[in-house]
């Protein structure tokens, strides 16, 4: 089965810039929607960014402009840079996998439909 491993994660100081990534094991995983969500304390799960074969990354407003996410050629690795960081944006962040069926109604962070996890990297903002 496919093993996700996020990496990159770590503190900076408001206004600066963090670069994550996110390792994949099985190459099944190129043909899936990959995710980038993140959990502050006290907060629900939230998607962050996400990309399909075939389609253009989806992010969420709060992140629009901010964050960019990417796949390298061979999809090995789910990247997320991170830009103009605010406090607001710390808390643990993880990435996932979609899975392989058709989800026709279902958004493109819907968590429900995301079914492999990885571990989770710490992202502290400080001001």
């Amino acid at each position: 089965q496919v093993q996700l491993a996020e990496s990159g994660g770590g503190s900076v100081q408001a206004g600066g810039s963090l670069r994550l990534s996110c390792s994949a094991s099985d190459p099944t995983s190129s043909n899936r929607c990959m995710g980038w969500f993140r959990q502050g304390p006290g907060k629900e799960r939230e998607g962050v960014a996400s990309i399909c074969p075939g389609y253009s990354p989806y992010y969420v407003s709060t992140v629009k402009d901010r964050f960019t996410v990417s796949q390298d050629s061979a999809k090995a690795s789910l990247d997320l840079q991170m830009d103009r960081l605010s406090v607001e944006d710390s808390g643990i962040y993880y990435c996932a996998a979609r899975s392989g069926k058709v989800h026709r109604d279902a958004g493109p962070l819907s968590l429900r439909t995301y079914d492999v996890w990885g571990q989770g990297t710490q992202v502290t903002v400080s001001s």
